[in-house]
């Protein structure tokens, strides 16, 4: 074609560029390149102004070094310059395949040459569509990880594959996060991310969780909007490079936990706290903080595992059988006691837990069954078997196993009764 011609390229690349600037070295290249004073617009970006924004921008005195201004502040060729913001406001554009929305970051993803992975890491992270709770992300990935099962693999998991997350930043645009690695490392992790997040639930619940539904969980009201800015960029870089989740997604859920604990529907009915999206994720924190750290210890499971001695978990255990002592002695029973002392619970056991096995003498007193006032015995004898004394306070990581291990138990008790 006319157009890739490389003298009518150089010319047409002569046309941008400012003859009163000399030729430098252009950061991004290392070749000899005149540099562009004002870079192209960046469009696309969530947040950001519809006109464009830039990356490379210098627009106060301040920012200028040795009197150059502008974009000669950090010199970049005219053809990397017309290439990186091409390429950008391609992959950002409206229908793009190859861009998804993560909290506040634009992400934009692709491989070094074309790849059949790019089309489906979209799907892995976006939710099934409505009424369609078969779609599995594991599946999506299975074909991808071939060498992991003795297969012959259809795809090179060797070509490097490239993610960027880009956000809003007044009249710029800051760089969220920016991964780069083979499509069996991406695949690798991401299917590690799903084991992780593995827990029980409920069976007209998804399979696996997309990570919008696993931020919103940490949001107040649940809301998109209130994500924390940075939260979305950090969670994508663990799960991308297999690396531990940030701590303070844990700090996040928690407080959202104890905030909600006396939250009511519009039938008046207490709300799960504990949902499925936090304690999976709760979890996944939990399983690579122990894997990575404190691989001697145990790590949490991914259903009731009454062989776990940690303090946070059975104490989180004993607190769910409480519950439900509670709940039986008092059939329809509106606000139960998680709705005045969990967040107590959670963090400084001793203050709350021998009020607690007071209320329950009365409780388990006004069952009707006995047979059923033996074995709630029975499980309460069994739980604090393994516990000398109730703990002053639960450290963070603790307080997490107090809530994995009540929403543990608490399925126990329902997956009983759906066998009955």
């Amino acid at each position: 074609l006319i157009c890739e011609r490389p003298s009518v390229v150089k010319i047409i690349q002569n046309i941008k560029q400012d003859e009163e600037q000399p030729e430098g070295i252009c950061l991004i290249t290392g070749n000899r390149d005149k540099p562009i004073r004002l870079h192209t617009a960046i469009k696309g970006v969530w947040g950001a102004q519809t006109s464009g924004a830039n990356i490379v921008s210098f627009n106060l005195d301040a920012f200028a070094s040795f009197g150059k201004n502008q974009g000669y502040n950090a010199p970049i060729g005219s053809k990397a310059e017309f290439a990186y913001t091409t390429a950008l406001n391609t992959l950002l554009k409206k229908g793009s395949h190859q861009r998804i929305q993560i909290g506040d970051a634009s992400t934009v993803f692709w491989a070094e040459r074309e790849h059949k992975f790019e089309a489906v890491f979209a799907d892995l992270f976006g939710e099934s569509p409505k009424n369609d709770q078969t779609q599995d992300a594991k599946a999506l990935i299975a074909a991808f990880r071939a060498p992991h099962i003795g297969a012959k693999p259809e795809l090179d998991p060797q070509t490097r594959f490239y993610v960027l997350g880009l956000a809003p930043n007044a009249a710029r645009i800051a760089v969220r996060f920016w991964y780069e690695g083979t499509v069996q490392q991406v695949v690798d992790n991401i299917n590690q991310h799903f084991e992780d997040c593995t827990i029980i639930h409920g069976s007209n619940q998804p399979e696996t969780l997309s990570l919008f539904r696993l931020l919103v969980s940490t949001a107040v009201q649940g809301k998109s909007e209130n994500i924390q800015p940075n939260l979305s960029g950090q969670m994508m870089r663990s799960i991308l490079s297999g690396i531990p989740y940030p701590k303070s997604i844990l700090a996040s859920l928690i407080n959202r936990i104890k905030a909600e604990q006396s939250k009511k529907d519009q039938n008046g009915k207490s709300l799960q706290n504990v949902s499925y999206p936090r304690a999976a994720l709760i979890k996944a924190l939990l399983v690579r903080e122990t894997r990575y750290y404190y691989p001697q210890q145990k790590e949490v499971g991914m259903s009731l595992d009454t062989t776990n001695n940690n303090i946070g978990y059975r104490m989180g255990r004993l607190f769910a059988v409480l519950e439900k002592a509670q709940e039986e002695a008092n059939p329809g029973i509106n606000a139960t006691i998680r709705d005045r002392f969990y967040g107590a619970a959670a963090s400084t056991p001793v203050a709350v837990f021998s009020l607690l096995m007071k209320l329950k003498n009365h409780h388990i007193s006004k069952l009707e069954n006995r047979g059923r006032a033996v074995n709630l015995e029975r499980l309460i004898g069994e739980i604090m078997s393994g516990v000398d004394e109730f703990p002053a306070h639960l450290s963070l990581s603790d307080q997490g196993r107090f809530a994995v291990g009540y929403y543990h138990q608490r399925q126990d008790f329902f997956a009983k009764k759906d066998n009955q």
